[in-house]
């Protein structure tokens, strides 16, 4: 029922219309609508919500690789995401993750849209992992002037450009990530510099799949104390996913809500990092959330039947009197 207050101003339902008053002005909106959720809608959902949570954590990992992401990074992570684990080879629909996903489609993930990393930093590179397990970056030539494009109005002649590699492997069943390393290459002013292969120390867990990252960060030097001032910012902070590699061993699917504790990695425990993902609970919760929409249609299929049946036997008419 909608009334009207003292100041003239409608609050309230009316019919399929809402009215409420927002700084001193009416807003009308309709009601919204209920829909039905089949088991392929809730399967999706369940993805869907699985891919945003895990979106999330990448997002979260990475931070100190691309220090200021665009509005829109969220949106776009999530989408690649889905897309990998639609691309699934393997798992059922709404019980599977991103350690059954086809990772290719993270590459060239870029976290800053305003300043892509390949339109900003024209270098050539690769990665590849040996078969013992070590991560390697191979750089190609690159000449600061002419293959960077900086900010507008910015000099790069007395400026530091530090290219930061990052490694991170995560472990989404067991619900942690592991800093595995970051590499930084500074140079200084206008240069060249021949091409290189930078390799990581730290091997890749079996369990764990892996990304690397590449960014490019730019430095002023202040003379008088010899600081450096980051100068990235929200307009500009290239970043992106420029390698990726799939879990070769993963650990199993929880049965249970996951535990973590550190103490169950020993001499890993400062590298590993909790993650807050909800994509297990998810899975988890799935078949109850399937039996629970078959039970409300199974119910309401039951409840027609006997309708049905109560109007064949005249127990129940619509005649008017």
């Amino acid at each position: 029922m909608a009334t009207i207050d003292n100041k003239g101003m409608i609050h309230g339902t009316a019919g399929s219309v809402i009215y409420r008053a927002y700084r001193g002005k009416n807003i009308i909106q309709g009601k919204a609508k209920t829909f039905k959720q089949t088991e392929k809608t809730i399967r999706s959902a369940t993805e869907f919500g699985l891919s945003s949570s895990a979106a999330a954590v990448i997002r979260v990992a990475f931070e100190p690789a691309y220090f200021f992401k665009d509005g829109t990074a969220a949106y776009r992570s999530t989408q690649l995401v889905y897309r990998s684990i639609l691309n699934s080879a393997s798992g059922e629909k709404g019980k599977r993750d991103l350690h059954d996903g086809d990772l290719s489609l993270l590459r060239g993930l870029d976290f800053n849209a305003n300043s892509k990393l390949h339109e900003v930093l024209k270098m050539s590179h690769s990665v590849s992992k040996s078969e013992e397990g070590m991560v390697s970056v191979n750089l190609g030539s690159l000449n600061t002037q002419t293959q960077i494009k900086r900010p507008k109005g910015a000099s790069g002649a007395y400026m530091i450009h530090r290219i930061r590699l990052m490694l991170i492997a995560f472990n989404f069943r067991e619900e942690y990530y592991e800093n595995l390393g970051f590499q930084d290459v500074d140079l200084e002013g206008y240069q060249n510099i021949e091409g290189q292969v930078i390799t990581f120390d730290e091997k890749i867990p079996v369990d764990c799949l892996a990304l690397v990252s590449m960014s490019l960060m730019l430095y002023s030097t202040v003379s008088q104390t010899n600081e450096s001032v980051l100068l990235n910012s929200k307009e500009f902070s290239p970043c992106a996913i420029i390698g990726v590699f799939q879990s070769e061993n993963s650990s199993e699917y929880p049965k249970k809500e996951v535990n973590y504790q550190s103490a169950d990695y020993p001499g890993r425990e400062e590298k590993i990092k909790e993650m807050f993902y909800k994509g297990n609970l998810l899975m988890l919760g799935l078949d109850n959330r399937i039996v629970k929409q078959a039970w409300e249609i199974g119910k309401k299929i039951s409840l027609n039947e006997t309708v049905r049946h109560a109007i064949q036997k005249g127990r129940i008419s619509f005649k008017q009197k």
